[in-house]
């Protein structure tokens, strides 16, 4: 699939390329205001975060550092199966650092629900979320965002690290897709 197929299949930007670069930056400063002195501890939810990580890691000054997991709810579906699968863990301990998981966006909440229990159980000095995109009309777990770029409404949105099946990731902006492809 190339670009312009790509682009056939989005119903409507819902956040431009230029209101995404705007609202990172804006996280960042509010992020390196609340941990002036500290060194934070970026944790991508892979792989729908890593684009998002890395503009935001760039924006946090002066220091912070990275690590990855990746964790598994959806499968190819559109839908979250529920089960939760650790597919990738940290490289390093979390004990005694001040963790934000940066995620690309919270919508059911189930999955970072186990994953925050998981991670608190690990005795970081503190623990906070980072998401993107947050979706409340979906939620199902008490969950809530300490950091959020915008509130989207109840569509499939791809694009900025955000897929279906796999594809539409690379796409600069965050687009509504069209039903068709995923009612397939």
């Amino acid at each position: 699939m190339n670009v312009s197929e790509m682009r056939e299949d989005i119903d409507h930007i819902l956040i431009s390329e230029e209101e995404l670069q705007k609202r990172v930056a804006e996280l960042g400063a509010q992020i390196s205001a609340d941990y002036a002195g500290k060194c934070p501890l970026l944790v991508s939810v892979l792989r729908g975060s890593f684009i998002f990580m890395a503009d935001l890691a760039r924006q946090v000054q002066p220091f912070c550092q990275v690590d990855f997991m990746a964790v598994s709810s959806y499968g190819s579906g559109t839908v979250s199966s529920g089960q939760v699968n650790i597919v990738k863990d940290l490289t390093d301990s979390i004990e005694g650092k001040d963790v934000i998981v940066v995620e690309d966006i919270l919508d059911s909440g189930n999955t970072l629900s186990y994953l925050f229990q998981l991670l608190k159980a690990r005795n970081p000095a503190s623990l906070k979320l980072c998401a993107l995109l947050d979706k409340p009309s979906r939620r199902t777990k008490p969950i809530t965002a300490d950091y959020v770029g915008f509130e989207v409404p109840d569509k499939f949105v791809v694009g900025y690290g955000l897929d279906y099946d796999e594809l539409y990731r690379n796409l600069p902006y965050i687009g509504v897709l069209k039903p068709r492809v995923y009612e397939k």
